[in-house]
C-alpha cells in the first residue's frame, strides 16, 4: 500500500506561482510515474504532468512552458512549480504514483487563482 501527502496549493492571483509537493510512502517497491492531475469544477480529470523513472516527461499542451515537474527518486517524490498562474488554472490537483501495476492518488490540493 502507498500513501500520497500533497501541500502547496492555496489561493494566488493571476501572474503569481505556487508550487506542489507529494510524498509517497509506505510499502514501495520501485515507482513506475509519478504525475499530477486536475479536476476543475464540472470538468472531467486531466493530466497535467508526469514523470517517468526513465527520465521521460509529459506535459499537456496547457501547461507546457509554464509548469515544470521535477521528481528525487531517493525520497519519492515529485513537485510541480506552476508560474503565471491563470484563472483557468483553478482546479484540485492529484498526486498520482504508478508503481507495481497499480495507480494511486492523493486526496488533491485546491489550487484557486483569482483574477
Amino acid at each position: 500500500q502507498v500513501q500520497l501527502v500533497e501541500s502547496g496549493g492555496g489561493l494566488v492571483q493571476a501572474g503569481g506561482s505556487l508550487r506542489l509537493s507529494c510524498a509517497a510512502s509506505g510499502t514501495i517497491f520501485a515507482i513506475n510515474v509519478m504525475g499530477w492531475y486536475r479536476q476543475a469544477p464540472g470538468k472531467q480529470r486531466e493530466l497535467v504532468a508526469s514523470i517517468a523513472n526513465t527520465g521521460r516527461i509529459r506535459y499537456a499542451d496547457a501547461v507546457k512552458g509554464q509548469f515544470t515537474i521535477s521528481r528525487d527518486g531517493a525520497k519519492n517524490t515529485v513537485s510541480l512549480q506552476m508560474n503565471s498562474l491563470k484563472p483557468e488554472d483553478t482546479a484540485v490537483y492529484y498526486c498520482n504514483v504508478f508503481t507495481d501495476g497499480i495507480n494511486y492518488w492523493g486526496k488533491g490540493t485546491l489550487v484557486t487563482v483569482s483574477s
